[in-house]
């Protein structure tokens, strides 16, 4: 099976039980009716990245779905967190891109996204042979990738919260869903 459709998406939840948080954070999200089965970090070729709405109403309830999720999660009052994934498309829709996850806490839901961002486009700079320079700041390899012509687009989709003040459970989750 080689899914040709592609969305992104994101949520939060809170709640005493961490398992319950979660589910929210999947209702957020809108695909807690889907039995999530996660996957690596690869886009397959011509897949099309479609708008949430649509990708949604292409899949049923109860559903086997692949996806490459980013998740964390906290008990700790006030604390910052994030999850995030970051795609990189490639211009020859004959080949493959990447898709990454990154998490973390004390980071804001900006430079998480551009992290993840960075990271999957730098799998792909590397698998199509770009030269770049590791050490430039993001914005800088991200110009790059892009007048290079081999890297059509990159984008993440990133969600932040903070750690609920009384320490109930906080979950943030990012997605890349696959449908057919």
């Amino acid at each position: 099976m080689i899914p040709n459709k592609l969305f992104l998406t994101k949520g939060a939840g809170r709640h005493r039980e961490k398992l319950h948080s979660f589910e929210l954070a999947l209702r957020d999200a809108g695909i807690a009716h889907l039995n999530l089965v996660t996957v690596s970090s690869v886009l397959p070729p011509a897949c099309d990245v479609i708008p949430k709405d649509k990708g949604l109403t292409l899949l049923s309830p109860g559903e086997i779905t692949y996806v490459v999720l980013a998740r964390n999660e906290t008990s700790e009052p006030h604390r910052l967190l994030s999850a995030s994934v970051g795609l990189a498309i490639p211009a020859d829709k004959h080949m493959h891109g990447y898709i990454s996850e990154h998490h973390a806490f004390g980071q804001a839901g900006e430079i998480t996204g551009d992290y993840a961002e960075d990271l999957a486009a730098t799998m792909l700079a590397t698998t199509v042979g770009l030269d770049f320079d590791a050490e430039q700041a993001w914005d800088q390899r991200k110009q790059h990738y892009r007048t290079s012509e081999l890297i059509i687009r990159t984008t993440n989709v990133t969600q932040s919260a903070t750690g609920d003040k009384h320490g109930l459970w906080t979950t943030v989750v990012a997605a890349a869903v696959f449908a057919p």
